[in-house]
């Protein structure tokens, strides 16, 4: 299915209650034919626009993860540090937890409903775990950090972690207590640009 093609007022209404249900109610508790009904349409209408299910599936993962990037993206700002941004992740992460995921991660959830490493959603939470890893490596780049790689990977263990926790209420404040121990370990991976830059 060509996904990067517009999507018609009818395929959007579908995506969107696909969504929904399958985020709400998991993957395969919800069938093409509550979708279609749910959305107003026929059956040969879905799948007309989408093809499979598994390519619904897919896009209902790829859209949220458009929308995680421009998250993360948009906390960072024009005007903060590369430091700064690494921070800014976890207040991205606080605010996404509040409106978006009030059943946990949705590719975490998705992971484990879909076993097969051939399912295109697979794909798709493959690549938004690695755009965060890649996202925060580049920053680490940025702020100096010793080791940018080893960082990079640090954060992104406390952002799923606390992502867990706080979606399961283990640890209400688990993202608060991330963000610390991530400022922590950023201060002591750009410690040695910071007094370098002292003594100039």
């Amino acid at each position: 299915m060509e996904t990067d093609k517009p999507l018609t007022p009818a395929a959007e209404r579908i995506l969107t209650v696909a969504g929904k249900l399958f985020y709400d109610n998991g993957i395969h508790a919800i069938g093409v034919d509550t979708i279609a009904a749910e959305a107003g349409v026929t059956k040969k209408t879905l799948y007309d626009r989408f093809g499979s299910k598994s390519d619904l599936v897919a896009l209902y993962l790829r859209r949220r993860d458009e929308r995680w990037r421009e998250r993360v993206r948009s906390f960072a700002g024009p005007r903060t540090t590369p430091a700064q941004k690494l921070l800014k992740v976890f207040d991205a992460l606080a605010d996404w937890l509040d409106t978006e995921n009030t059943r946990g991660c949705a590719f975490v959830n998705a992971h484990a409903e879909l076993p097969s490493p051939d399912h295109p959603g697979r794909q798709v939470i493959a690549a938004s775990k690695q755009w965060l890893l890649g996202y925060l490596r580049d920053l680490a780049v940025d702020a100096g950090a010793r080791n940018p790689a080893r960082l990079a990977e640090a954060l992104l263990v406390l952002v799923e972690g606390a992502t867990v926790a706080a979606s399961l209420d283990v640890a209400p404040t688990a993202v608060a207590t991330a963000k610390r121990v991530a400022k922590s370990l950023v201060d002591e991976a750009t410690a040695a640009q910071h007094n370098s830059a002292s003594r100039r």
